[in-house]
């Protein structure tokens, strides 16, 4: 019998899960409990995984690895003491996930059909890719990703046979995700849904720490004002979250609750010599207000999911909470009292997203390499008969139809039956006719096996290729997923014109899907050269500047990949891509008219580029806040728009965050820039005369101030007439208007590029931004061959160090920079 298997790897609790088509089981800890936390312990001897590791970690952080969960999709590396070497957010995650597959049976283990991992909606592309890597690294077989709302929706669904549409609230350790969904008999559509990555649990735990025990220190003992940060009180931060964790979940059951930790647990003393010990009151009321913006963001998350949805609170039937916090019974009471919707507790809500992934892994048709879902229609085909029968394959329902299809006439007299393996129910004989049709009895959860035979006008029976059916009985069947996120691949409008994003796959989109973008070149690549084509792909709908959406990896195709030939500019080059379920993408490229293969077969997606390490993100994160911050204080003296003031405050939350400095904080304070570009996308689409008009005034001041002494009288007389053509078009629909000042941009640019001294500068300064750069050996070796060239005097070399400079580094917010890094043209 084959078995599917689910797993919820969470931030900070883990759950495995298998399903045979009939019956749901978890897989207990060795502890006996249904999730395991996601802890890893290295003591010097042995890896620990788990509740011992969990028990272990306050007293030695260093030796733990904990929350890699939220670095996934980044370079950051991962520290333990006692290994060789650092390790990854994929290795501990793949560390997690071979321990709860060793849970399970060696019987069980091999009849394992395929495993579904789940991660939240709110995960990027890399984020993705990462997971993936992880379940490789585990070797846990053949694997695929679904949602967590997703894999929620359909533990609810199983759960309750209730008809309607009802939100799926999933507050985790790390995460939220948001589902809304209409049920009816079994089937579920998935109307939308979303999320915010780094808003869960943990996120209370750190607030408590910082609001309530430090204060109580401070009073109580001489600490320093860095406590935070001070590598030397590292272990005693652990200890304090770890006892403020343990108070929080105390609070679950109770009005009241003690943070507190002994002096012989802590074995540290203050500044002055005294033992820390804790004692801190923690009352209901304070955790409230602690978690009153998180609630409050949650909550407009659910109700940006449901516009999104088309939906109101009049629509939905209830709120189906899932996740630990939402034990925490303000959660659930604040939640369903602001949307105005009932709340539920349909499911256990710390297993309720395993169990749904392993329903959902049954639906995988694990012998495709794509890992698509199983066909819901079957047929028994007896063609040289002419006869078909044609069946449903897989349904929720309790019964299943089968329909005969005749593409002659049958003989006068013949006849069918349908008989059940399972139950030896009958259909008796029906005449055999076009469009003649059954209902079938589907008696139990799982595979039923019926029988079909046919007879002849004698009753003599006729020999089919085929007479066995058998029909799944599923938990619950859902249709398409809708994608959660928009993805767009840059390209320029024209040769040397402005970048847009061509789009793969818009929010919202049914999943999987497939599709084919047709570019043309828009440089020469020769076999063997040193040239290449720039494929970069962004997550987000930010129309301008298009480095306002979140970079999430590139194709790269050089000379080396080409087996021959050249590409010459202009040529076409088609990208063929598929989305899965999960919102995974690959993608192949061609260069037909060319007649160059391009590595055909070959994946060339790739997300290391958009990978940040966030323990050297410091100065990124910084420059990131201060751009932003420019931008909202030069829009709020010229432009009154209320979302400015929202904006503001994440930026000052973004600051507090960054504070901190480590990379879990610094990860979350650039989660907080990209909600604020989107606010000011959000401003700039409402306001796009005035905005228009604050872009015109600015290039022609920049011109003014650095250009016009070095332009030609040509690109004078081309960059005043382009400013007086945007000006007419200013309120036009379009981009006529982003046409020509992108033409004036283009300008103060060619001017530049021509001066040595600014070369000179451009690179001065992109050598010292070593922050900039993911690859730190390739800025480096590019650094040293732009001294070189400014040794020799060669200039021609500077431009082309520079310009790969460019090319490669991490684009900030907002640029708008001359020198566009896309090389490929909307065809």
């Amino acid at each position: 019998m084959a078995i599917y298997v689910g797993i919820d790897l969470g931030t900070t609790n883990s759950a495995i899960c298998t399903y045979d088509g009939e019956k749901l089981r978890i897989w207990k800890s060795p502890e006996q409990n249904d999730v395991t936390p996601s802890v890893i312990y290295n003591d010097g001897r042995r890896r620990y995984v788990g509740k011992r590791a969990y028990d272990m970690a306050p007293a030695a952080p260093e030796s733990t690895a904990r929350l890699f969960k939220r670095l996934m999709g980044t370079s950051t590396p991962i520290h333990v003491k006692g290994s060789e070497s650092p390790t990854t957010p994929e290795a501990c995650s793949a560390e997690v996930l071979k321990t709860l597959f060793g849970y399970l049976p060696e019987e069980v283990r091999q009849d394992v059909a395929g495993t579904v991992i789940t991660v939240p909606a709110a995960f990027n592309q890399m984020q993705k890719d990462a997971t993936l890597q992880a379940a490789e690294l585990a070797g846990i077989g053949a694997v695929t990703l679904i949602q967590e709302p997703v894999a929620a929706v359909m533990s609810v669904v199983r759960s309750r046979a209730s008809d309607g549409i009802f939100i799926v609230y999933d507050l985790g350790g790390g995460t939220l995700d948001v589902a809304i969904a209409d049920s009816a008999g079994g089937r579920v559509s998935l109307q939308a849904h979303g999320g915010i990555e780094m808003c869960g649990g943990r996120d209370w735990d750190r607030s408590i720490v910082d609001s309530v025990v430090r204060p109580w220190l401070s009073n109580t003992f001489s600490l320093p004002e860095s406590l935070r940060t001070d590598a030397s009180y590292k272990r005693l931060v652990a200890l304090l979250e770890w006892a403020a964790e343990k108070a929080k979940i105390e609070l679950s059951s109770r009005g009241d609750a003690v943070i507190s930790l002994a002096e012989t647990e802590v074995r540290m003393q203050d500044l002055d010599g005294q033992d820390i010990y804790l004692e801190s009151p923690l009352e209901k009321s304070t955790l409230d207000t602690l978690i009153e913006q998180q609630i409050l963001d949650s909550i407009q998350a659910v109700r940006e999911t449901m516009e999104r949805a088309h939906i109101g609170s009049h629509d939905v039937n209830r709120v189906v909470f899932v996740g630990g916090p939402t034990q925490y019974k303000t959660v659930r009471d604040r939640v369903a009292f602001e949307l105005g919707i009932s709340g539920a507790l349909d499911v256990n809500p710390m297993t309720a997203v395993a169990e749904g992934a392993a329903v959902f892994a049954e639906s995988i048709d694990w012998a495709s390499e794509k890992r698509g879902r199983k066909s819901a229609k079957g047929a028994l085909d007896a063609m040289q008969l002419g006869l078909t029968f044609n069946y449903t394959a897989r349904t929720p329902s309790p019964k299943a139809r089968l329909v005969v299809k005749l593409s002659g006439s049958a003989p006068a007299g013949a006849e069918f039956q349908v008989d059940s393996s399972d139950t030896g129910w009958s259909s008796g004989r029906i005449p055999l006719t076009n469009g003649a049709s059954v209902d079938l009895s589907l008696t139990k959860a799982g595979e039923n096996t019926f029988k079909v035979t046919a007879f002849d006008q004698a009753g003599l029976v006729i020999r089919l290729p085929s007479d066995q059916l058998v029909i799944n009985r599923t938990a619950a069947t859902i249709d398409a997923i809708p994608a959660s996120h928009s993805v767009g691949l840059e390209v320029l409008d024209k040769l040397g014109g402005q970048a847009v994003l061509e789009p793969l796959i818009k929010a919202g989109d049914p999943l999987p899907k497939k599709g084919k973008v047709t570019v043309r070149s828009g440089k020469s690549i020769r076999a063997g050269g040193s040239g290449a084509l720039f494929f970069k792909l962004w997550q987000g709908e930010i129309d301008s500047p298009v480095t306002d959406n979140l970079f999430v990896g590139e194709l790269r195709i050089t000379g080396n990949d080409l087996e021959s030939g050249v590409i010459p500019q202009g040529a076409t080059i088609v990208c063929d891509y598929e989305v899965s379920d999960a919102g995974t993408i690959t993608m192949e490229v061609s260069a037909p008219d060319a007649g160059v293969t391009v590595g055909t077969g070959h994946n060339f997606y790739s997300r290391q580029e958009g990978q940040l390490n966030f323990e050297q993100a410091l100065d990124l994160v910084h420059e990131e806040v201060g751009r932003l911050e420019e931008r909202i204080v030069s829009l709020q003296e010229k432009v009154d728009d209320d979302e400015l003031a929202d904006a503001f405050e994440k930026l000052e939350d973004a600051k507090g965050k960054s504070a901190y400095g480590d990379s879990e904080s610094l990860k979350s304070a650039m989660d907080r820039t990209h909600e604020i570009k989107r606010i000011l996308a959000s401003v700039r689409k409402r306001n796009l005369p005035l905005m228009r008009r604050l872009d015109l005034d600015s290039c022609v001041s920049f011109f003014d101030d650095h250009c016009r002494e070095h332009a030609k009288g040509s690109e004078e007389t081309q960059f005043d007439n382009a400013s007086r053509a945007a000006l007419n078009v200013i309120e036009a629909k379009g981009s006529d208007f982003e046409i020509q000042l992108d033409r004036m941009r283009g300008i103060n640019f060619d001017v530049l590029w021509r001066q040595d001294w600014f070369v000179i500068e451009r690179f001065k300064a992109l050598a010292k931004a070593t922050h900039q750069f993911t690859d730190k050996a390739e800025h480096a070796q590019l650094c040293a061959v732009g001294v070189d060239a400014i040794k020799n005097d060669s200039m021609d070399a500077l431009r082309s160090v520079v310009a790969t400079l460019m090319s490669v580094r991490i684009s900030t917010s907002g640029e708008s920079d001359m020198l566009l890094d896309a090389n490929i043209v909307r065809a």
